[in-house]
């Protein structure tokens, strides 16, 4: 009894010892993949922080140098004269190295809407610093109040103290007729206009004395 015992555990513990060999190799494989495995994902998340720093990095000055662009701006507010001023643009740049210094495309103003003689300005392009409030036109301006119109190449005007100058070629007509110059400037809220260099005109003889 005792050796056919012996013969009828042999076999089943061959096949013991055998599925515990295989455990215990399966166990030493996995106790060499978990920490490689774990390794590896930590490893992975390092790269990614560091691909978004990086990448975040480089993004940023692109989006800190991208100018600020405004859509139809208005500058608003009066000069020292009491009189209302509102600057109108197709559109609008604030200069990156300035910002208060605005760069406008097909710039428009009105001075003084609400009172009987308004006048306008128009240009192709203008810059307009609103630390001194100075509004400088370029290319085809036009001045025109109820009494005038002309065309000069450009134009600056305070919108602190309401004083519109230019230099450049001046053409145009007013009360007393036809008027060229190579300088200008508006005074006293538009009611006295001085004319420099080479003035030349001609006097309509309907024109009021």
């Amino acid at each position: 009894m005792s050796a056919l015992a012996y013969e009828a555990r042999g076999p089943a513990s061959a096949l013991a010892m055998a599925r515990w060999r295989r455990r215990s190799r399966l166990i030493r494989q996995l106790r060499v993949l978990l920490p490689v495995l774990i390794a590896a994902i930590v490893l992975s998340l390092v790269g990614l922080v560091v691909y978004r720093s990086v990448v975040g990095q480089a993004a940023r000055p692109v989006e800190a140098e991208a100018p600020i662009r405004l859509v139809n701006p208005r500058f608003l507010g009066r000069d020292i004269q009491g009189r209302s001023f509102v600057i109108t643009a197709a559109s609008a740049v604030r200069d990156e190295n300035d910002y208060q210094r605005v760069v406008l495309d097909r710039p428009a103003m009105v001075v003084d809407g609400e009172g009987l003689s308004p006048m306008r300005l128009s240009a192709r392009s203008g810059v307009f610093h609103e630390g001194d409030g100075i509004l400088r036109l370029q290319g085809d301006v036009t001045l025109n109040d109820q009494a005038a119109a002309f065309d000069t190449p450009s134009a600056v005007f305070n919108t602190a103290t309401g004083v519109l100058e230019g230099e450049g070629l001046i053409t145009g007509a007013g009360p007393l007729g036809e008027i060229r110059a190579r300088s200008y400037g508006v005074y006293d809220k538009g009611e006295r206009m001085v004319f420099k260099g080479g003035v030349t005109g001609r006097i309509t003889p309907n024109s009021p004395r």
